[in-house]
């Protein structure tokens, strides 16, 4: 009937049974391609009792201090059943999401089954274009995941068919660890993430660029910065060392092109947004006028945000992000229809390691995946805050067979670190 965790052993027979009988049914249905997803409603008719009772009870709301200029906001759904399910609602230095309480009000007393109508109530709210209430939506939705397949005792990749990838690489973004905006400052920190085993990173030497009605020396100087600093990081690291560099939007059409032309010989792994994602025609333009793969989308929502890049063959690479673009579901149709037009798809993830853990767990189930992203050298602590413990290997992450998203939260640690 299957094999038994030592734990079950010690179960009464009669729950020893329906666990079997329970995990039999999740491992059947795991085979279930992308294109016919399972939802949770028919999950529910082979749950247990107590699993079919289970209700949202409650919520909390956790900041994490982690520099001046990040916080990690967690969101915690308890269920009736004791069991809580976990997401993220990061969103830059923001210390609170009064946002959050009204999307708990959609699921209070309801069944976590019900993703569906929790997407359908919420939506429209979600969708207006304001980023704090996409969020807040997005951590409810991630969240609900988590207490389902948690309730279940499965994976959350056993709730929508099964997983594609085990081994997932990983790309350190090295900028936030980066306080010296020089060459050397770049150089070192990418030396020691590729110490740390990572085979890729990812800076963003722009940052700072000045306005592009600023004195033309101005924008050269910045200019000639960014690129200097490009050329350290890849002396300092070799030729083996993938480099990927996010441009924050700062350019036009024409200065994007010129930059990745000087560029070139850096042998870029990506350009990612030289121009905001939402000026298609233009991005396009720039995808087809470079060598280098062109990667964007960090903030769209929905699919209908990302539908016009993916159409237009703008962009190689999309980057939708679990805590914004709507939730795990949306992320998984926003990677089908990627997949569809010919685009990879890599989770915009600069962020903790809740979101790490959630974002592993929807690039275990898409098969156009390209890479992750991690946020490299923020805190010494970082890998500490979630149990097990955060961890890479060869800069990689190995996909979890633990319930949900495979995480839960290292209390001590939380109120060590708690705003």
């Amino acid at each position: 009937q299957g094999i038994l965790h030592k734990r079950d052993r010690l179960m009464p027979k009669e729950i020893r049974n329906s666990l079997l009988s329970r995990r039999h049914f999740l491992r059947e249905t795991s085979v279930v391609a992308m294109g016919s997803l399972i939802s949770p409603s028919q999950l529910l008719g082979q749950a247990t009792s107590a699993d079919k009772n289970v209700t949202v009870s409650g919520i909390e709301v956790s900041t994490v201090s982690v520099t001046d200029r990040t916080n990690w906001i967690i969101v915690s759904l308890g269920g009736t059943n004791g069991i809580k399910g976990i997401g993220e609602a990061s969103l830059g230095r923001r210390s609170e999401l009064s946002e959050l309480k009204e999307f708990f009000e959609l699921v209070k007393g309801k069944s976590p089954f019900e993703v569906q109508r929790y997407r359908q109530l919420g939506w429209a709210k979600a969708s207006s274009g304001n980023r704090a209430i996409a969020t807040a939506f997005s951590a409810v939705e991630q969240a609900l995941w988590d207490l389902i397949s948690k309730s279940l005792d499965i994976p959350f990749y056993n709730l929508v068919g099964g997983k594609f990838n085990d081994v997932l690489p990983v790309y350190a973004n090295i900028n936030r660890a980066t306080s010296r905006r020089d060459p050397s400052g770049f150089a070192e920190n990418a030396v020691a993430a590729v110490e740390d085993g990572f085979k890729a990173i990812k800076a963003a030497p722009f940052d700072g660029f000045p306005s592009l009605d600023s004195a033309p020396g101005d924008i050269n100087s910045a200019r000639d910065l960014g690129i200097a600093c490009i050329y350290a990081m890849r002396k300092a690291v070799g030729d083996d060392i993938e480099i990927k560099i996010d441009a924050h939007s700062f350019f036009d059409t024409e200065l994007a092109i010129s930059i990745a032309r000087d560029l070139e010989a850096a042998n870029l792994s990506w350009y990612e947004e030289p121009i905001a994602p939402t000026q298609t025609e233009n991005t396009r333009i720039i995808h087809d006028a470079i060598p280098q793969k062109v990667a964007g989308g960090e903030f769209l929502f929905g699919v209908n945000g990302f539908k016009p890049l993916c159409e237009a063959s703008a962009v190689d690479v999309i980057m939708p992000d679990v805590k914004h673009c709507g939730g795990v579901w949306e992320a998984m149709k926003i990677s089908a229809f990627a997949e569809a037009h010919g685009v990879k798809v890599s989770p915009h993830n600069p962020s903790g390691p809740v979101s790490t853990a959630v974002s592993a767990s929807l690039c275990a189930v898409i098969p156009n995946f390209d890479v992750l992203e991690y946020q490299w050298g923020e805190q010494g602590w970082r890998n500490t805050l979630v149990e097990p413990t955060e961890a890479f290997i060869d800069g990689s992450i190995i996909i979890s067979d633990r319930p949900g998203f495979g995480i839960s939260i290292n209390d001590q640690v939380l109120q060590a670190h708690r705003v």
